[in-house]
């Protein structure tokens, strides 16, 4: 079967979001001396544990939750929801840095170039909020659609926004594959609404299989080729260029 499209997620997938230097910054006016590098590791592991967690509360209170965990942990000590709150809003008052991965126009050129029709679902405030982020990039005349939480009311992981997307594409569940960082909420949930879900894990080694597990967006053509033919996957093909063991 052919995979008719390849939809992904936005941040951390598509664009780097992350600015530890200026969110250190941030911290500072809170009276939290940290180190850029001690709170991208403390991100890193927060965002790990809280993946596919529900949202109890909703959104803005996982959001908070988030920001409350990762800042302590960076810290050593215990932080109130309060302090959690101020921070974001500061967050929401700076300029957010937005910068395209250097994988990620390469991979969007491949698979427009094999005829696969591309889109993108993201978690985020409204989906003109997202086509201005893939405008200020410059890859927004790569997708035909875009679903965001925001403006659908459903968010992943629910199995609808994946489902909605695809019937939007005009394309059966298992013609589509979907990539993104997170494995539960973007790959495992993408699998559970019938697609090929993909994991892209920057941070790992790529030797997972539950959910499928690549490095670099680079790998996403090859992993689009293996769900095709139903065998293993392809000799891995170093983002660089040298084909090897990861």
């Amino acid at each position: 079967m052919r995979i008719q499209a390849v939809l992904f997620d936005l941040g951390d997938t598509l664009v780097d979001e992350k600015d530890f230097d200026g969110w250190t910054e941030l911290a500072r006016r809170f009276y939290l001396d940290l180190d850029p590098d001690t709170l991208r590791h403390a991100f890193i592991e927060v965002e790990a544990a809280v993946d596919g967690e529900p949202h109890a509360y909703g959104r803005e209170e996982a959001l908070v939750d988030f920001w409350r965990r990762t800042l302590a942990r960076a810290a050593g000590k215990e932080l109130d929801e309060g302090t959690a709150r101020k921070f974001i809003g500061a967050i929401r008052e700076s300029e957010i840095p937005v910068r395209l991965y250097s994988d990620t126009r390469r991979c969007l050129n491949l698979l427009r170039a094999e005829r696969r029709t591309l889109g993108v679902i993201s978690n985020s405030t409204s989906e003109a909020s997202v086509r201005r982020i893939l405008d200020r990039v410059g890859i927004l005349d790569y997708f035909e659609r875009v679903v965001s939480s925001g403006t659908e009311g459903v968010e992943k992981p629910n199995p609808e926004i994946f489902l909605r997307a695809v019937r939007r594409l005009a394309v059966r569940p298992e013609e589509a594959m979907y990539v993104g960082n997170l494995a539960q909420t973007d790959a495992k949930a993408a699998e559970a609404a019938g697609l090929h879900g993909v994991w892209l894990n920057r941070e790992g080694f790529g030797y997972g299989e539950d959910p499928p597990e690549i490095i670099s967006l680079l790998e996403v053509p090859l992993m689009v080729r293996r769900f095709e033919v139903g065998g293993e996957a392809p000799p891995h093909r170093d983002p660089r260029g040298s084909t090897g063991p990861r």
